[in-house]
């Protein structure tokens, strides 16, 4: 009898590919029509004529627009559209700074009827600080009727941009300037550690963000858990106190249990103002219209909070189920477009290859990396700040998808070669010469150094960044696959980037092990990296 162990050896890796892209597509499968549920939640009712209190509105909605860019000036245009479209929803608008043609806010405000919280922002400039706040209260006095409140200074205390002292005294001349009441407003920890600020103002402004929290809280248990925080603030000043921010994002990187979805803000939203509304709580959203160019300062999550998007659209109804997805259609496609890729490459490349087994295996491959190409596509729309990142990660995750590829059309039984030898095979002699091994083994060491370089910025600046996980999936499965049952050769410097992959992801899902985000960057990784570092161990050995 003929000894079939070459054959079942060669056929491993590929019941293994196989085995792994089935649970993934599964698990996007499932992660789809999670996404697609209707989900049940408080209808919010308002009285006919009733609005929405208050909502922090900043104009720097359309690309390019940022409070940055200091030649910056918004038209009247543009302020109008935008507090026309807020007039319908809310009383009221806040706004942090007077500059770059907020100072239009307060008379746009009028003709539309609306209210203003006007804001002076103060920082780390003296000189600027004095002229913004001079200006605010000029504003002020000459829109009384108009200007709810003048609010010097946001959170200042959190920036450590000026001493407790010196903001007293800033907060002390305004109020001896201006006709309207004085507040200054900050996260409510900071009003406790300050509570001394307080006999400056005339109401105490608090910031109560769950989401934010050193200790997040889920959406499960946000409004409670600003309910608790806001009667205890009430508890230690003989002023009124009034929420300042509160919200939820839709998008952005889940921090332990605080979740940002479209889903999560609707909920939080329609269940905070039920209950602000029902016991008389004075409040302000963040915020108006979602703001992109906060991206910079606060990672993905910090440009996805506002009510309406930047075409000032609502992003959810105020009554009915909400769902996360309209529909799959374009995921379903895109599914199927890679699966007849990675079928008819084989049968086109390497015509005699027509292993039911094989193909089988091609085509869930290429409808998990259909999928994970739309996915992905999603998340960098929503991420990705500027034509450099676009450039940069977009090459990064191009890359990734010539994995599969080169597997399925090069089908090499001589398993990943060595990325350092490949490169120089390929100095020599061009791509010619490489193989399908040799191929493979330089778009491993390529994804190793780039992963390497993403798990080390998220352990330690895990704040502000997304998890990375779309981005190396694809290459993951296949070298994590191919990578366990064939041989595989690599350089000292492969192993390094494999290790650091490894700690990095393990290191980073420790302090948030029930995040679900955690746990698909922890696979992803250890399934990139195990294979190089399992094989550089038995080479040592020999």
């Amino acid at each position: 009898m003929p000894d079939s162990r070459p054959s079942r050896a060669a056929a491993a890796p590929w019941r293994a590919l196989l085995f792994v892209h089935v649970v993934v597509l599964a698990c996007l499968g499932l992660f789809l029509a999670w996404q697609l549920r209707p989900v049940a939640m408080h209808d919010l009712q308002l009285a006919e004529g009733e609005r929405l209190k208050c909502v922090s509105y900043a104009p720097y909605r359309k690309p390019g627009q940022t409070p940055f860019d200091e030649t910056l000036m918004i038209s009247r245009e543009q302020i109008v559209d935008d507090l026309t479209a807020l007039a319908r929803m809310t009383e009221c608008v806040r706004l942090y700074s007077v500059d770059q043609g907020l100072d239009q806010v307060p008379e746009v405000a009028r003709e539309v009827g609306l209210k203003v919280l006007l804001g002076a922002w103060i920082g780390f400039d003296r000189q600027r600080n004095a002229r913004e706040l001079d200006r605010a209260i000029a504003i002020a006095n000459d829109n009384a009727d108009v200007v709810r409140m003048l609010i010097v200074g946001n959170e200042v205390m959190l920036r450590r941009e000026r001493s407790e002292d010196e903001l007293s005294e800033l907060i002390e001349y305004a109020k001896a300037r201006t006709k309207v009441p004085i507040t200054y407003a900050d996260v409510w920890e900071f009003w406790l550690k300050h509570e001394s600020l307080a006999r400056a103002v005339d109401r105490v402004t608090v910031h109560i963000l769950p989401f934010w929290e050193d200790n997040p809280v889920s959406v499960d248990t946000a409004l409670s858990h600003v309910a608790t925080v806001f009667e205890e603030v009430r508890t230690h000043f003989d002023k009124p106190v009034m929420i300042g921010e509160t919200g939820w994002p839709s998008a952005g990187r889940q921090r332990e249990a605080s979740a940002p979805s479209q889903v999560n803000q609707a909920r939080y939203i329609r269940e905070f103002v039920h209950r602000a509304h029902d016991e008389g709580w004075d409040y302000n959203l963040i915020e108006a219209i979602d703001q992109p160019w906060k991206r910079r300062l606060e990672g993905t999550v910090g440009g996805y909070w506002g009510v309406l998007d930047v075409d000032l659209k609502p992003k959810f109804p105020l009554a009915g189920p909400v769902a996360e997805r309209k529909d799959a259609g374009v995921p379903a496609m895109a599914a199927a477009l890679g699966a007849l890729l990675c079928v008819g490459l084989p049968l086109v490349v390497r015509r005699g290859e027509r292993s039911p087994g094989r193909l089988a295996a091609a085509a869930v491959i290429g409808m998990v990396a259909g999928l994970v190409a739309v996915l992905h596509w999603e998340h960098a729309a929503l991420a990705y700040r500027d034509a450099g990142e676009w450039m940069l990660l977009g090459t990064v995750f191009v890359v990734g998808l010539l994995a599969p590829l080169v597997l399925i059309g090069g089908a090499t039984e001589s398993g990943i070669g060595s990325g350092a030898a490949a490169w120089r095979a390929f100095r020599k002699g061009g791509a010619a010469g490489l193989g399908a091994s040799g191929y493979l083994g330089l778009l491993r060491a390529v994804l190793l150094f780039a992963a390497a370089i993403a798990a080390l910025l998220l352990f330690a600046d895990p704040r502000y960044r997304d998890f990375p996980t779309l981005l190396f999936l694809i290459p993951a499965l296949v070298f994590g696959s191919v990578g366990w049952f064939r041989p595989s050769r690599h350089g000292v410097e492969e192993r390094v980037c494999a290790a650091v992959i490894a700690i990095c992801v393990v290191g980073r899902w420790l302090p948030e092990p029930a995040n679900p985000e955690a746990i698909a960057w922890l696979l992803t990784g250890l399934l990139l990296a195990a294979p190089t570092l399992r094989r550089g161990a038995r080479e040592d050995e020999q």
